[in-house]
């Protein structure tokens, strides 16, 4: 037998057998029947194997529960875990087993078992919102059901825990949604008082988006009317009929007057009811609403709405081979007065190079279904271009029934504010030309397109920063703007011209037909310089240095070309500017040592690699020696001995002249502490100081910390300078040199008459002395023009009452001129070269010290 009868029926023989066996033992008798006691005995062994099915079943069920299920006392002790609890909190069933509900929930209360007996009293389920705790100590939310269960003469409880997280996740996904959205949200209560609200419907309230909207939204505050302007009772408003009917009421137009602030807003509300499981009655209702007002205020512009944002409607059926088109669209395509009659002669309006993927893309939605959306070009009967996007959803994917429906938008006016802003973005609002990211975009264009013929020219302005400090900012951008359009009336067509930044330009240069193109092209650059500037009322001259790079020869990327024509156009403003170089493999060879220059000149202080000599400044009465110059020099282990103009430059460059300058002021100053303590120094030390030093505004610092250190008076130190420094920044070097005045620092300006020497400058500041360049110094006292600019230097200097120093003294000549004209120290090979620290002190001894002046 099987079933609920067979396990009855054996119950009950089991029953009688054990009821003669007791019969049996309360008559005092024995038992010696085989028969009984063999039916007794199997008796025994079947209650056995149900009792152990029985816990099989009971396990299985309780581990098939896919939530977490504690089994617990009436103490709150836990009596048994299913798999699901195990996986849950991270923890072994035998860990937990015997313990308290608080290993698993140690924020419960000591008497959180009253309320749940409480509930199990009354024979129902108590159902609480908690957070349990992993074995980790994360804590995750639950609802946890509990309910009675009884087992003989036990009484336990059985709790479920469902994991709240991923609706907790909803919730929180579910209230940001209301918060972005751009529709007004209100929840309602059965009796259709206001619950909340989301920020767009408080807005479209007009209240406060941090207002409680259950206090700030009184219905008698307003005035309800239909599209027609009746008015509606409250209860005959959507949320009410919704909640009455318990079905949705879709798209109301509704008139919403503000009594007191006698503003009238018409919405479009859309009223949904919510019902809780089991229940046939609404418990809320949503209302969602959209600001019409605009639309009401006018019933055509209403109507003409598509017409006003350009965008028609369509439809092809692909069943019937029927295409509908709205008149938006037809007026798009230009066939208002003749409609396509099908899909072919519509598309025929898509240009060709869009047309393919337009056929594509509906063949892909008619086979797979889905959408589209993309943008195409356009064509009108008359000939215009214009630009729409397209969009296309199906339908449907059965026979007969393949449908694809979607809209048109003209979108030329956004294409050309688009591309007005990208031609912004690209072009340079000085000049009108192209800007930095617009050229090299083109050039990237016709690099990736393997175009050969391109060739990229470098322009730099010759001396242009002098005229910008000079005659201002002002002067700078005009001349700039009338630079541009010299250069326009240089490129051809097919060349594209672009301002790279600063006074640097740029040409991608057209040479595909005539491969000397560019060489002409840079020639008449040059030439049209020729010819000088003119700003208020002054003429200058700038002239040109530029540098070929042609694709792919001289480079095969973007970078590659822009910085070999880049290096051309250096080396022909080193052969002299106003002229133009073509890349050459000696260019990437000196390129590439100028990079491996600057790699180790970024390390050579780090490592020790430079050392100071020092040249001697000697009365060129008698040859006495008045102070020395400090020197640097450079040796690296891989590139050896570099020449100090030729590092030095790379240092100005890249910035790193400013370390080394501070590391040769402190030097110079330790050094001329040594002497002094050996009793045997110069009246003063000149250390070279770079116009960068004089931008930086740790120079002060520098040059104080280590005249303190090495405890020395400032008239010991003496700074040279040149002319540059003068109109970099004019208030900040006023400053400079004012702090270098108040630390006794001598001030002098290097090689003056090289570059602009500014007079004004001589009489304003503190400066003690100028340094005549040897470049004039060569040429006397044979040359007359180089005499006259040594005699003018001099006059200017005795005038001013500041002492000259002459540089490059070579020859007993030179000596005896510069004596005629005043000029008493000097320093050059006519006395002696540099000399090391030992080997100057050894100069000292021979040729004694000679009094400082001034």
């Amino acid at each position: 037998m099987n079933g609920d009868g067979d396990e009855a029926a054996s119950a009950a023989a089991h029953e009688a057998l054990v009821s003669r066996l007791e019969a049996l033992l309360a008559e005092g008798r024995g038992c010696d029947d085989p028969v009984l006691l063999s039916q007794l005995l199997a008796a025994l062994h079947e209650a056995r194997r149900e009792a152990k099915s029985a816990r099989l079943r009971y396990r299985e069920l309780f581990n098939a529960v896919p939530d977490p299920v504690s089994l617990i006392d009436t103490d709150g002790r836990i009596v048994d875990l299913n798999i699901a609890g195990e996986k849950a909190y991270g923890r072994p069933r035998e860990e937990l087993v015997g313990r308290l509900v608080h290993a698993i929930n140690p924020d419960l209360p000591d008497d959180h078992m009253a309320p749940v007996l409480e509930a199990l009293a009354r024979d129902q389920t108590h159902v609480v919102e908690v957070y349990n705790m992993r074995q980790d100590g994360t804590r995750f939310p639950v609802e946890v059901h509990s309910a009675r269960f009884v087992d003989g003469a036990q009484q336990f409880i059985i709790a479920v825990a469902r994991d709240l997280t991923r609706r907790r996740e909803a919730e929180q996904n579910y209230n940001a949604l209301l918060s972005a959205m751009d529709k007004g949200v209100l929840v309602q209560d059965h009796e259709g008082r206001v619950l909340s609200a989301n920020a767009a419907g408080m807005r479209l309230l007009g209240l406060d988006e941090d207002r409680d909207v259950t206090a700030g939204l009184h219905w008698q505050d307003w005035l309800v009317v239909d599209h027609r302007g009746w008015p509606i009772r409250f209860g005959e408003m959507p949320p009410l009929r919704a909640l009455k009917t318990g079905k949705f009421v879709q798209s109301t137009l509704l008139g919403l007057y503000h009594v007191q602030r006698k503003q009238l807003t018409w919405v479009t509300a859309t009223s949904v009811p919510q019902f809780r499981p089991g229940e046939d009655t609404p418990y809320q209702v949503i209302s969602l609403f959209s600001d019409v007002t605009e639309l009401k205020r006018d019933s055509a512009l209403f109507l003409r709405t598509q017409a006003l944002a350009r965008i028609g409607g369509w439809e092809w059926d692909g069943g019937r081979g029927r295409l509908y088109l709205t008149d938006e669209t037809l007026r798009i395509i230009g066939r208002s007065d003749d409609p396509p009659v099908n899909l072919e002669d519509a598309l025929m309006h898509v240009v060709p190079a869009d047309r393919g993927k337009v056929e594509a893309a509906l063949e892909s939605v008619l086979r797979d279904g889905g959408a589209f959306d993309m943008e195409i070009q356009m064509r009108s009967p008359d000939g215009r271009s214009h630009w729409a996007r397209l969009i296309g959803q199906s339908e449907g994917r059965a026979p007969m029934t393949a449908r694809i429906t979607g809209i048109l938008q003209d979108i030329t006016q956004r294409r050309q504010i688009e591309e007005a802003l990208r031609s912004q973005a690209r072009t340079d609002a000085l000049t009108g030309l192209f800007n930095r990211d617009g050229v090299l975009t083109e050039l990237e264009r016709r690099v990736a397109e393997g175009r050969e013929g391109v060739t990229v020219v470098y322009i730099d302005l010759d001396r242009f920063k002098l005229v910008n400090d000079l005659l201002g900012h002002a002067a700078g951008d005009q001349l700039l703007v009338n630079a541009a359009r010299r250069l326009e009336a240089c490129v051809g067509e097919q060349d594209v011209l672009a301002r790279f930044g600063g006074d640097e330009f740029l040409v991608l240069a057209d040479t595909r037909r005539d491969p000397a193109a560019g060489e002409r092209l840079a020639e008449l650059i040059t030439r049209a310089f020729g010819e000088g500037f003119r700003y208020a009322g002054e003429e200058f001259t700038i002239t040109t240095s530029v540098g070929l790079a042609r694709f792919p020869e001289h480079g095969k990327t973007v970078q590659q070309l822009v910085n070999n024509a880049d290096a051309a156009m250096y080396a022909a403003k080193h052969r002299g500017r106003n002229t133009w170089q073509n890349f050459t493999p000696e260019l990437a060879r000196q390129q590439h040592d100028r990079v491996q220059v600057e790699a180790q000149l970024r390390r050579a202080l780090d490592n020790g690699e430079f050392r100071l000599v020092y040249q001697p400044l000697v009365d060129l009465a008698d040859g006495r020696v008045r102070s020395a110059e400090a020197l640097i020099r450079w040796f690296n282990p891989i590139l050896g001995e570099q020449p100090p103009d030729h590092f030095i430059n790379h240092a100005e460059t890249t910035g790193d002249i400013v370390r080394i300058g501070a590391w040769v002021i402190q030097a110079a100053c330790r050094q001329m502490a040594a002497w002094i303590a050996a009793g045997n120094a110069p009246g003063r030390i000149a250390v070279n100081v770079s116009y960068r030093q004089f931008l930086n505004e740790e120079l002060l610092q520098v040059v104080g910390q280590a005249l303190a250190e090495n405890q020395l008076p400032g008239e010991r130190l003496e700074l040279e300078f040149t002319e540059r420094v003068l109109i970099e920044d004019a208030p900040d070097t006023v400053r400079t040199f004012e702090g270098l005045r108040q630390l006794g620092v001598v001030l002098t300006i290097d090689d003056f008459g090289e570059g602009y020497s500014a007079l004004n400058y001589l009489r304003r500041l503190p400066i003690h002395g100028l340094k005549l360049s040897q470049g004039f110094l060569r040429g006397v006292p044979g040359n007359d023009s180089d005499a006259a600019i040594c005699q003018a230097v001099a006059g200017i200097a005795q005038a001013l009452g500041l002492e000259v120093v002459a540089e490059g003294v070579e020859s007993s000549a030179q000596r005896e001129f510069l004596l005629g004209l005043g000029i008493r120290t000097g320093q050059g090979f006519l006395f002696s070269a540099a000399l090391d620290p030992d080997a100057l002190a050894a100069y000292l001894r021979q040729n004694g010290g000679a009094p400082l002046h001034g």
